[in-house]
This record gives C-alpha cells, sequence and structure tokens, in this order.
C-alpha cells in the first residue's frame, strides 16, 4: 500500500507523460446552474483564474455558489503536459494534469483577494500531493494565474495564509503557484456535477483557519 501511495505521488514527467491527443474532448455548451457559455469570449469586465483544491466536483461547486462576482466555471485539467486528456487519463496519473476548476469573475464585484480567499479556506493546501483521501498528482493543490498581477498577490496571499497556518500549528503550503497554461475543459458530466448529483462526492474540506483580509501585500 504505501508503494502505491507512493507511486501516484510522484510526478510524470513530459517524455513518460501521455501523448493525448490534438482536437479537444467533448464537453458541455453551457453552465448547468445559469446557463451561460462556458468557453470564451467572456465579458470584457471578468478575468480567469484556474484553480485546484482536490476533487473538482466540490471546489467548482464552491465558486459557482460565491454570488453574481461569478461569471461562469468549468472543471478541467490543468498544469501538466497531456494536450487534451480525458479524464481515465488524467486519473492516471500519467499526464501531469490536476483536477482544476477554471473561475470566470467580475473584480468590480468579487475581487480577486476575496477568490484567493475562497481557495485558501475551502481546501487543505498543505497536503502535497493528496487531498484527504484523494492520493495522487491530479488531486495537488494549484492556483494558476492569468496575469502578473495576479501572480504577485497570489504568491503574497500564499505568504500570509502560510503564516496563519504555521501559528495553528499546520505544515507549510504545498500549493503549486504558477502563471496558467491551457486549460483543457473536461467532459460533459463533470461539469456541475454536483448541481446534477446532489447528493455526490464533493471530498475537499478546510483546515478550518480563516484567512486574514488584505491579501494584496506580504
Amino acid at each position: 500500500m504505501l508503494n502505491l501511495f507512493r507511486k501516484k505521488a510522484e510526478m510524470v514527467d513530459s517524455a513518460s507523460a501521455l501523448p493525448g491527443r490534438a482536437a479537444p474532448i467533448p464537453t458541455a455548451q453551457t453552465h448547468f446552474v445559469n446557463g451561460r457559455p462556458l468557453k470564451a469570449p467572456y465579458p470584457g469586465d471578468c478575468e480567469t483564474v484556474i484553480l485546484g483544491m482536490g476533487c473538482f466536483w466540490g471546489a467548482e461547486r464552491k465558486f459557482w455558489q460565491a454570488g453574481e462576482g461569478v461569471y461562469v466555471t468549468a472543471a478541467g485539467y490543468a498544469g501538466g503536459f497531456t494536450p487534451n486528456p480525458t479524464y481515465e487519463e488524467t486519473c492516471s496519473g500519467r499526464t501531469g494534469h490536476t483536477e482544476a476548476v477554471l473561475v470566470v469573475f467580475r473584480p468590480r464585484v468579487l475581487p480577486f483577494e476575496d477568490v484567493l480567499r475562497l481557495f485558501w479556506e475551502g481546501h487543505d493546501p498543505t497536503q502535497g500531493m493528496r487531498q484527504g483521501n484523494d492520493v495522487g498528482t491530479q488531486y495537488r493543490s494549484a492556483l494558476f494565474t492569468a496575469t502578473p498581477d495576479q501572480y504577485k498577490t497570489a504568491r503574497a496571499s500564499a505568504e500570509i495564509y502560510g503564516r496563519e497556518l504555521k501559528a495553528a500549528g499546520h505544515g507549510p503550503i504545498t500549493t503549486e503557484i504558477a502563471q496558467a497554461g491551457p486549460f483543457y475543459f473536461a467532459e460533459a458530466y463533470h461539469q456541475q456535477y454536483l448541481a446534477k448529483n446532489p447528493g455526490g462526492y464533493c471530498g475537499i474540506g478546510g483546515t478550518g483557519v480563516s484567512c486574514p483580509a488584505g491579501l494584496r501585500g506580504a
């Protein structure tokens, strides 16, 4: 069992990753909850960020429930090497991707700092290649930013929240923070899964440590 855990928690390299495919896999066209288009173009007053918090079913619900500041959300795969992966390929640990949520939000209504607060408080960012009972590189915590300003704010917020976690007895933050690469939309049945299946598996939970205000500066 220990060897299996170790293997699932080892990141694949680009040479060993699955080849994927040139064409995107089929997905839903519109959001099951609010009816808006899942894919760009998005309104001009919106920004995007890609977040990995473990199983994307529960993570996506957290953000579509965040109010009118969120325009649309989508489940998908990000941070790895395999183009246009399937769910089964991602779960194999051989794509390098983490299960991720694309959050399209309006900063004038929901500032990026508030998006970060939902992210940090909504899962445990100290667990490495797992989230709760979900083990593997596809469940790692990740924060993929769309702009240099987002990246700077995300880094600062990790320092601030890391101090709060340490004071509460938790280990260091293991979240991967990087500029966003491609986001690959997951299959249609994964989109807004917990709206379609209210009793379905969630799998994410926070540490109980509150994230302080003023996340822009360390």
